[in-house]
């Protein structure tokens, strides 16, 4: 694996997860009450012996740079490195990175210079742990050009991905879209070609990609090369070479979820707390998840009542009830508090007990959930301020709201919480 390039797709502006990304790219996003997004795909990479990384992003990306430069320094005496590379304007090209092939595109200079056997592309906004050198095994023991990921899929679930249809042997002979109806019966393979049993293949006659790809050198040079108005590998640039070049599939039949928007971020968050075998676990110590090393105290509990939750380090809680909920590092919550069903995402740094009572002396809110404030379903942004007696519960069961200048938002019914945001006391949401 010691001639493996990574590259790590960091998105766009991620609309899909705002207003978690209106100031931080999405490789940066909080998850699971200590790490963040980007913590998953070069965990992956480390643990498949994969050193050389790089990670392509245009939007926000101080927070990013920060996190990679503080978690991931590889000794002196071998090549690893993890990089951020964002979107510059070149000689070749003034503009922005027009989709994912094109982000890899405008960079194709400075990966030509590494003496290499494989391209590896990924996604930065899934939750999955997979071996890579398997993965990479099956495309050299294939001689394919091109191996995508592919998950299995029933029906139900199917039209939201991009399906493909292959041979006997794996190779995949045509995409699909999003499909729906007809079209959607038509993408039906079996999926006993790679490996499933009878009865699997019956329950999951669909393979959807998952967004990653492993390439051979030559070939993802010259398809990026030869096709300069293709921007995107899923749509575009694989769909075109699936004529023309040997693509083979690789099957996960693991735990993979994408996690890019609101809805699958908070359930995916959410799902952690499950007992006694959560979905995705970050308790593997044969393939552990990375993360930045902090000099945190151990949680403080006085007198709390805690049902099916993570809680971060250093958090202070008193006197409250939380159910069903993760709590990130540094989480302050205040006497007769109720949280439920709740990602809480923490603090950058700790308040002076003498700033705090300053700020509640003055009139003003201190960062973390002040005394008597109930939570339901919602998502709390780092450092966000929430007062006295506040009710975040989505009382009128609202679906989409912006209320951006109120410092939250509603998707999906899903309180959102801005970073930093103000939350006044006796507000009900």
């Amino acid at each position: 694996m010691k001639k493996v390039l990574a590259i790590i797709l960091g998105g766009g502006a991620g609309t899909r997860l705002y207003p978690l990304t209106k100031l931080r790219a999405k490789p940066a996003v909080p998850l699971a009450g200590k790490y963040r997004l980007i913590d998953i795909p070069v965990s992956n990479c480390i643990n498949s012996q994969i050193y050389k990384i790089y990670v392509l992003t245009q939007f926000n990306s101080a927070s990013l740079n920060r996190h990679v430069s503080r978690t991931y320094n590889f000794s002196g005496f071998n090549e690893g490195f993890v990089e951020v590379l964002a979107a510059q304007q070149t000689p070749k090209s003034s503009n922005w990175f027009q989709g994912t092939a094109d982000a890899v595109r405008q960079y194709l200079w400075l990966f030509k210079e590494w003496e290499i056997s494989e391209y590896l592309i990924l996604s930065g906004d899934h939750l999955y742990r997979m071996d890579y050198s398997e993965f990479i095994q099956r495309h050299r023991e294939t001689n394919a050009d091109i191996t995508l990921g592919v998950v299995p899929m029933d029906e139900k679930g199917a039209s939201a991905f991009g399906l493909m249809k292959m041979d006997w042997s794996g190779k995949i002979l045509n995409f699909s879209e999003k499909p729906k109806g007809d079209a959607l019966q038509q993408m039906q393979v079996d999926t006993t070609v790679l490996g499933l049993t009878g009865e699997d293949a019956k329950q999951k006659p669909y393979i959807a990609s998952m967004g990653i790809y492993v390439f051979k050198p030559q070939v993802l040079v010259d398809l990026l090369e030869k096709s300069p108005e293709q921007t995107d590998f899923g749509k575009q640039i694989i769909p075109a070479a699936a004529t023309t070049h040997n693509i083979q599939a690789y099957l996960f039949d693991g735990y993979w979820e994408d996690i890019g928007t609101i809805e699958a971020f908070y359930n995916a968050n959410l799902a952690l707390t499950q007992h006694p075998q959560p979905p995705f676990s970050f308790y593997d110590e044969e393939a552990p998840i990375y993360t930045r090393g902090r000099s945190l105290p151990p949680s403080k509990l006085l007198n709390c009542q805690v049902t099916d939750s993570l809680i971060g380090e250093g958090c202070i809680l008193k006197d409250c009830q939380i159910q069903h909920s993760v709590l990130g590092i540094r989480t302050r919550i205040e006497a007769g508090c109720t949280i439920q069903d709740t990602l809480i995402m923490g603090a950058d740094y700790y308040q002076p007990y003498v700033e705090r009572q300053s700020n509640l002396n003055l009139g003003s809110i201190p960062i973390g959930i002040g005394s008597n404030t109930t939570i339901r379903g919602a998502i709390i942004d780092k450092n966000a301020r929430i007062g006295q007696n506040v009710k975040l519960i989505n009382k009128e069961q609202i679906s989409e709201a912006n209320r951006e200048d109120q410092g939250f938002y509603i998707n999906t019914g899903i309180i959102v919480v801005l970073k930093n945001a103000i939350i006044p006391d006796g507000t009900i949401i």
